[in-house]
């Protein structure tokens, strides 16, 4: 993911940290909300808008993708893990046409990595969203999409992502996901990203969309908004802080392929050594044997940078995300 520069130190130890007022959980009036709001966004889009790579946009983005497809799971009337999730995701092989059958648990998060790569900067960005989501709102979500944007440029980023979602929500109440995305659409479109973040379902629970789609208070709502990028901004600042240590330690790896899978590792939120490090190292040329990328990624564990995700003797799964 692609920012525009601003002048952040692209050390990690040098990030701004959010204080404590910020992070209060404390807002109860309308007022402040919004006040925690602007502050917790503004922090969020600074530390986005760096130059270098202290903070791994990619990772970010599929950790935070991961985080929604968890919530957005519990808003369906799911109950699913992060490890249901994940597994789902990762571990399922593809068929003999190479299509991959995950279910429910797996097509949730594909949704949300799919969603974060749409490119918001483009001229056609709301055909591409359009395109993205449900073929039932194909004639509606242009008009809701361009609404939205306008209002947030008069009454603000949160009101107009809360707007939004009330709109998808009285046309279908079952259609959390697809409310959620377009919310995200409307933050990043006003700050500038180039691709949206999952940050609107992170904190939302269903008596939230209730009390919305039934014309009760918003602040419950935008206060979730506000822990959302607050949340952001912690991941962020932490997958820095992570991606920093494995970058230290990868010139005593010595394993053939190393380069390739070290930026594996800062791409992705889990890795399985077979299929993604073994036989060909994902997105690469770069061979490693199934052997190898064992060692390779207990190797990781030993050296305090990497951590196996699953707790399993077999269908392992490793990554730096916290």
């Amino acid at each position: 993911m692609t920012y525009q520069p601003r002048s952040v130190s692209n050390d990690p130890t040098s990030l701004p940290k959010l204080t404590a007022w910020v992070m209060s959980g404390r807002a109860e009036s309308h007022q402040n909300v919004a006040f925690l709001s602007g502050a917790a966004f503004a922090m969020l889009d600074t530390l986005l808008q760096q130059t270098g790579d202290a903070v791994p946009m990619t990772l970010l983005v599929n950790s935070l993708a991961l985080k929604a497809a968890v919530t957005t799971s519990k808003l369906e009337g799911r109950i699913a893990t992060v490890a249901d999730i994940r597994d789902a995701y990762h571990l399922t092989p593809p068929d003999e046409e190479g299509i991959r059958h995950w279910g429910p648990d797996g097509d949730v998060l594909d949704y949300w990595r799919n969603a974060v790569r749409i490119r918001l900067g483009q001229s056609d960005w709301i055909q591409t969203v359009v395109d993205t989501i449900d073929d039932r709102f194909s004639d509606v979500a242009e008009t809701w999409l361009a609404t939205a944007v306008d209002r947030s440029q008069s009454e603000g980023p949160p009101a107009a992502a809360t707007s939004i979602l009330r709109d998808v929500l009285e046309a279908d109440d079952r259609a959390e996901r697809i409310a959620c995305l377009l919310s995200d659409i409307v933050l990043a479109r006003y700050f500038g990203w180039e691709r949206p973040l999952p940050l609107m379902s992170l904190h939302l629970t269903k008596s939230n969309l209730r009390d919305l789609k039934e014309g009760k208070s918003e602040t419950d709502v935008r206060r979730a908004i506000t822990q959302s990028a607050q949340t952001a901004y912690r991941l962020a600042a932490d997958l820095a802080v992570r991606a920093e240590a494995l970058r230290t330690i990868a010139p005593k790896l010595r394993t053939r392929g190393s380069e390739d899978a070290v930026a594996l590792f800062l791409r992705e939120d889990a890795v399985a050594p077979s299929g993604m490090l073994s036989p060909m190292i994902r997105g690469t040329s770069s061979q490693m044997t199934a052997r190898a990328a064992r060692r390779f990624c207990d190797r990781l564990v030993e050296l305090g940078v990497a951590r196996e995700l699953t707790g399993r003797p077999t269908f392992r799964l490793y990554g730096i995300a916290p």
